[in-house]
């Protein structure tokens, strides 16, 4: 029986490929779990009310675009934040924002450009579903170093003429998973531009936006909206997974020209899965609530605090600017997470799981992700224990 190709090159998904790593392997010590971004503070107060008062909901097929009080809720977040105006049908809830991130390329990437095969670029690292959306359509995926050369953001304006005349999409994450890079007002600007000489769109995906030190993150549409850039040019796709801690429930937005977000509501008509009514109204809630959003920030003010102090010293180290994970700099990222597995029980994640190899070389290779998302006692214990095994003994 015949297979596709097209996912025949890809690698094995990260977390499995991290638990063939290191599940033969005895923990050497109580297990602390750093993995993965999912976040472990505590759920808004009302979710579970809110949940309760409306299970009749999972009876009624939901609307497929969001309810009109849901999407009231988003822009009216977006007002606040960003000081953009939204009408309803600039919007669409999200059944979690990699659903956005990857379907948005089904209904908007073009079969060809120019008459060439298209090219979707992508930092390098980057979160996963990029990949498999441009090859879902055919696309060449381009991998661009987002390196601490670059400030970690991807230097999309120095690639050739003829790759950025073919290409048909750009993501961009800000604030940056894994690094917690942030792109500035000046850099989305100049993003904005270059995708207007070469015609292409730009999906911001912004699910870090909300966990930052003391200074919000400028916003892609705000940045379009101040510079008058078409309104289609972008696409901006928030979750409520990190920004009030509810990655379970699989819930996000995507925003933008009305056109492209018409184009992404027929593609959900036919093929997608609306968010049922009960967590709609969750998620209506936790939109129009800022309170649990900044109890939450604060926490992780303190981790970025007490990371910054753990690491005081340690050559290479960067604090990350926003998001809630360290990129770490080591000889070799499998071996540096095997070593503290075996030594410690704490778990980490090798960089170049997250990362493609391009001219022989993997930009996350040298590097260990490491997820802030655990309490901070948890947290002090796996970091002192990372610093002690991997970079000696703290002063």
């Amino acid at each position: 029986m015949a297979f596709p190709e097209r996912f025949s090159n890809l690698p094995e998904y990260a977390f499995p490929r991290l638990r063939s790593l290191l599940d033969s392997y005895p923990a050497g010590g109580e297990t602390i779990a750093m993995t993965i971004g999912e976040p472990r503070h505590a759920m808004p107060d009302f979710v579970g009310p809110i949940l309760a008062a409306n299970l009749n909901g999972f009876a009624i097929y939901p609307p497929n675009d969001g309810t009109p009080e849901l999407l009231a809720a988003i822009a009216g977040w977006v007002q606040r934040r960003y000081d953009v105006a939204l009408n309803p049908n600039q919007i669409m809830a999200l059944n979690g924002t990699r659903e956005g991130l990857f379907n948005a390329a089904v209904a908007l990437c073009p079969e060809t450009k120019g008459g060439k095969r298209p090219v979707v670029l992508m930092p390098n690292p980057f979160y996963q579903v990029y990949a498999v959306a441009a090859l879902a359509m055919g696309a060449e995926p381009v991998y661009v170093p987002a390196t601490a050369a670059t400030g970690f953001l991807p230097d999309y304006a120095g690639l050739p003429r003829e790759v950025l005349d073919r290409t048909a999409i750009a993501y961009l994450c800000s604030p940056a998973n894994p690094q917690g890079a942030v792109a500035s007002a000046d850099y989305w600007a100049d993003l904005l531009a270059l995708a207007e000489k070469h015609d292409f769109r730009i999906f911001a995906d912004e699910c870090y936006a909300e966990i930052y030190r003391d200074t919000p993150p400028a916003g892609v549409l705000a940045v379009a909206q101040k510079t008058g850039a078409d309104p289609e040019r972008a696409l901006t796709f928030h979750s409520l997974s990190k920004r009030s801690n509810l990655p379970g429930l699989r819930s996000g937005f995507v925003a933008g020209g009305a056109q492209s977000i018409a184009r992404v509501r027929q593609l959900r008509a036919f093929a997608g899965a609306p968010l049922p009514l009960p967590v709609q109204k969750v998620s209506e809630a936790a939109w129009n609530d800022e309170a649990h959003v900044v109890a939450s920030r604060a926490l992780y003010v303190e981790k970025f605090a007490l990371a910054d102090r753990i690491f005081a010293g340690i050559q290479g180290y960067q604090a990350p600017q926003a998001g809630f994970f360290l990129w770490l700099p080591v000889q070799n990222g499998e071996d540096a997470a095997l070593k503290l597995w075996r030594e410690t029980g704490v778990r980490v994640l090798p960089g170049a799981y997250l990362s493609r190899d391009v001219n022989g070389e993997n930009p996350g290779a040298g590097y260990i992700r490491v997820a802030l998302v655990a309490p901070k006692e948890e947290t002090q214990r796996g970091l002192t224990q990372l610093r002690d095994c991997l970079y000696g003994q703290g002063r």
